[in-house]
């Protein structure tokens, strides 16, 4: 059985400001600071695009769209408690 893949667009990479820049950056060691990646993320006009990448495709390490992995964590928790009360809703209103 094949697997399903899933395509996600990537074309917005080309106007990231982080292009170009050493990808060490974004990966800091553990307890190292974010700062200065943080910094580069902060004006970039596809930042949205890079944080939702990093959201849908897993990405478990490094800044994406500006954020941390524990940022990163704490909004896909966020967005599944809003799902789950989204279906208790629909759950309720149709019993």
């Amino acid at each position: 059985m094949a697997r399903k893949q899933l395509m996600i667009d990537t074309s917005w990479q080309a106007y990231a400001n982080c292009l170009g820049v050493d990808p060490d950056l974004f990966f800091p060691e553990r307890g190292a600071s974010t700062r200065e990646a943080k910094e580069v993320c902060r004006g970039c006009v596809v930042k949205d695009d890079c944080l939702e990448y990093a959201l849908a495709s897993g990405e478990k390490f490094g800044i994406w769209g500006g954020m941390s992995e524990r940022e990163r964590r704490r909004i896909r928790r966020q967005r599944a408690q809003e799902r789950a009360l989204r279906a208790a809703v629909i759950a309720g209103e149709s019993a």
